[in-house]
């Protein structure tokens, strides 16, 4: 794993190619399985170069290219960044990669994919929940059937994650067979097959869906939902172990000091809720601590809480 600066421009400058630098945390779960997409891509491609980067240990390029999440991948094309993906959106790194493939020119497909195919279909219907395989995408669905299903999705606020199967063929036809259905769009749930539009239709109809497939939290719901998800609420960039801005490290030293039991969340692994925070409590910067689902403010609130004693009463 990159781990430096100068080793990242490095890359950059010698690559003549196709290069992804894929930001990265070891932590992050959606980390791995955008690692082993890339991973088959590379496979397929064998002049293609793939570099992980430790995202905290570069922190200035990472600000300066506006990475504030994991994972990131950046494509680069001889030496120009072109794409910048954020978010566990293996379809779109996929396509990407493609792409630049055939803008190259150079590099031609591997006659065989190494990984084993049923291995990559069982990883990718599990990817979520709940996985639409679907033509196009939500927003430009390439069949009807697939745009019935989007707009039944839409009005149920199903929560899902999706794969466009004529991105790639292999997983197109694969899937048939791997799932024993022979039509699209295939819906998955927890790893196993629900069926297709006609399916979803009749549980629709007799009130199973409803119950059934994951339904999207209101974004201030959802807030409520993680501020009082613990009695002491940090939301902080990094965590406690691995601070990463100086403000939320002096924040976690002083809870320290008065052996309080609290849980954070990670601002820097949620765009959604980073920006939304900041409405929801009318507060605009981080970190910010939470008492029995209330603000109690900032970093300056809580040194000055700390210094003047108050701080232990409200954390009782």
């Amino acid at each position: 794993m990159i781990s430096s600066e100068g080793a990242v421009q490095q890359l950059i400058e010698s690559n003549e190619q196709v290069l992804v630098l894929h930001f990265t945390a070891t932590w992050s779960e959606p980390c791995k399985t955008v690692a082993a997409s890339l991973g088959v891509l590379t496979q397929k491609y064998p002049g293609l170069t793939v570099h992980q980067v430790d995202t905290e240990k570069v922190s200035k390029f990472s600000e300066t290219n506006n990475i504030d999440s994991v994972p990131t991948c950046l494509f680069y094309l001889q030496k120009e960044l072109k794409e910048t993906v954020a978010g566990l959106n293996v379809p779109r790194v996929a396509k990407t990669v493609d792409k630049l493939i055939t803008d190259c020119g150079s590099i031609a497909p591997a006659e065989a994919l190494i990984e084993d195919l049923n291995s990559r279909l069982k990883r990718l219907t599990q990817m979520a929940k709940c996985v639409a395989f679907i033509k196009g995408s939500p927003q430009a669905p390439r069949c009807k059937f697939t745009r019935a299903l989007m707009e039944l999705f839409s009005t149920l606020e199903v929560e899902f994650s999706y794969f466009d199967i004529l991105s790639d063929n292999d997983v197109r036809e694969g899937l048939k067979t791997f799932g024993e259905w022979p039509t699209y769009p295939q819906v998955w749930l927890d790893g196993e097959l629900c069926g297709g539009l006609d399916i979803i239709k009749e549980m629709h109809e007799n009130g199973e869906l409803v119950t059934t497939l994951p339904v999207k939290q209101s974004l201030n719901t959802r807030l409520k939902n993680l501020i009082s998800s613990h009695k002491v609420m940090l939301f902080m960039k990094g965590d406690p172990t691995e601070p990463r801005c100086g403000f939320s490290k002096t924040t976690v030293g002083i809870l320290a000091e008065y052996n309080v039991d609290y849980k954070t969340f990670d601002i820097l692994t949620d765009n959604e809720v980073r920006q939304g925070l900041k409405e929801y409590s009318e507060w605009p910067t981080y970190p910010q601590l939470y008492v029995d689902g209330e603000l109690l403010g900032g970093l300056d609130i809580i040194r000055e809480m700390h210094e003047s004693g108050d701080l232990s009463d409200s954390l009782k």
